[in-house]
């Protein structure tokens, strides 16, 4: 094993204190803020430290109720997270629960947290791959991931005071990087490139990469959230372009890259070509079907044509899921699949017990590197022996949180009216002798988003340009 660090900018220590512990609940985070799945808003505006407070209280309050005790809380790298940690875990505490405080790390640390310590919870403070300036909270509540419905009522409940908790700092990045390196036993000798953007997964990637086999270039692993090297959101193809050149000029089999959770991955071929979430998903399916035969797999609607018939192909069993990670999860379980993943990097495996338990980039990143060692013709081989096929990658279009719904319903009105073949349960993916084209409205952004995909570069632009006639009729311009 060899390790290589490539640092490009110097560390910059987190910011951020309180001056006092909050008296009483005065403010309570923006409802705008409240997502499907999770919790984002800008600092200042959406979220603050007296909403964090509210929050640790309402949950509090929640948790007693379920007969919930001993919570696990976590944070990510922004700038803002240390003081959001703080006053969270104050009104956890004043509504009396037991507090673990994992502290700075990816948020599947704090998953293996939670079943290291046999938890009744947990909050990571974060806002994942959204920019700088936003932070947010994602729950757990028992096993459950709390969104939707009942995550606008846990945020918006009752900030009721119990008898005192308590709080105390527990360490755990040796045992998680410990338990990543045991899933890594009998991998082949490999030359990796890492880009940590950043984010919470540098420390843990720092020191995995030196039980690893191979030979490891490691790229902004500095923790700093104002991300200075570039966003750490590896579904845009923009963000992985230090990863793809460095994989080139120096020769690596492959890269990873990670967004600032370390929840979502990215992976680029030795030629410093990117595969796409849906095409990595079909590597780990075929790889996956080859030692369970007929093994089931869950894929979002997003993804492509590509991986469903592939997985047909080799001999399993492919369900559609409504986009979102929380649905690709509650479909795994209902379907007892052993794989599941989603065009945004989010990749799923079945636990012990069957359910779809662990959603871990730096995992995902593990299993990539133990399918390539029982592959012939490694990543770019796999890549190359694609069916072709001309699609968009996903496209994020701003459009505010009251209006991506209203803009979806008319649109789908419209289809209905022209006798357009498409399934309302998944969004719009709506079916063409070009191919299929895809709308939505995103779960945790203000935004629209879509995706088209045909045989022929043609019938892409056909695609694109009712995709582009829909919007317009809606009154949302889009550069598709």
């Amino acid at each position: 094993m060899s390790l290589e660090p490539i640092t490009s900018h110097p560390e910059r220590a987190p910011v951020g204190s309180l001056a006092g512990r909050p008296r009483q609940a005065e403010t309570r985070i923006c409802a705008a803020a409240i997502g499907a799945y999770d919790i984002r808003g800008h600092v200042g505006r959406d979220i603050d430290r007296g909403g964090a407070y509210s929050l640790g209280l309402s949950y509090a309050a929640a948790a007693r109720r379920a007969g919930a005790s001993r919570i696990g809380v976590a944070r990510d790298g922004r700038l803002s997270s240390p003081t959001l940690e703080q006053a969270l875990v104050w009104g956890l505490m004043d509504g009396g629960m037991r507090i673990e405080r994992i502290g700075l790390g990816p948020t599947p640390m704090l998953g293996f947290a939670v079943r290291e310590l046999d938890l009744d919870g947990s909050i990571m403070v974060t806002a994942s791959h959204n920019p700088a300036a936003e932070n947010g909270f994602k729950i757990l509540l028992g096993a459950q991931r709390v969104h939707g419905d009942a995550l606008k009522a846990l945020v918006q409940g009752p900030c009721e005071r119990a008898v005192c908790g308590s709080a105390r700092r527990h360490s755990l990045m040796d045992a998680y990087v410990e338990d990543l390196a045991r899933a890594a036993k009998g991998m082949a000798s490999l030359k990796v490139a890492w880009d940590c953007g950043h984010g919470a997964t540098g420390p843990v990637v720092e020191r995995l990469a030196a039980l690893l086999p191979g030979h490891h270039l490691l790229l902004n692993t500095e923790v700093d959230g104002s991300f200075p090297a570039h966003h750490p959101d590896p579904a845009v193809a923009g963000n992985l372009s230090q990863l793809a050149e460095t994989v080139t000029a120096r020769g690596c089999d492959l890269g990873v890259a990670f967004d600032g959770d370390g929840d979502r991955l990215g992976v680029v071929d030795a030629q410093g070509r990117i595969l796409w979430a849906d095409q990595l998903l079909l590597l780990l399916a075929r790889d996956l079907i080859g030692r369970h035969p007929g093994a089931g797999v869950v894929a979002d609607v997003k993804c492509s044509k590509v991986l469903f018939d592939g997985v047909a192909l080799a001999g399993g069993r492919c369900t559609r899921s409504p986009a979102g990670y929380v649905h690709v999860r509650e479909t795994m379980v209902q379907e007892g699949a052993r794989l599941g993943g989603e065009l945004s990097g989010h990749i799923f495996f079945a636990d012990e017990a069957g359910e779809g338990g662990v959603d871990d980039a730096i995992y995902a990143a593990i299993q990539t590197f133990q399918a390539i060692s029982r592959l012939h013709g490694g990543l770019a081989g796999f890549r190359d022996s694609l069916p072709s096929s001309f699609a968009t990658p996903e496209v994020r279009i701003p459009c505010p949180d009251a209006r991506k719904s209203e803009v979806v319903a008319e649109i789908a009105k419209r289809l209905a009216g022209e006798g357009a073949v498409f399934d309302p349960r998944f969004g719009l993916r709506v079916e063409t002798p070009d191919g299929w084209w895809l709308l939505r409205a995103a779960g945790s952004e203000p935004a629209l988003t879509c995706r088209c995909e045909s045989v022929h570069p043609d019938g892409l632009e056909r695609l694109r340009g009712e995709l582009r006639r829909q919007l317009q009729l809606s009154g949302v311009e889009a550069d598709l």
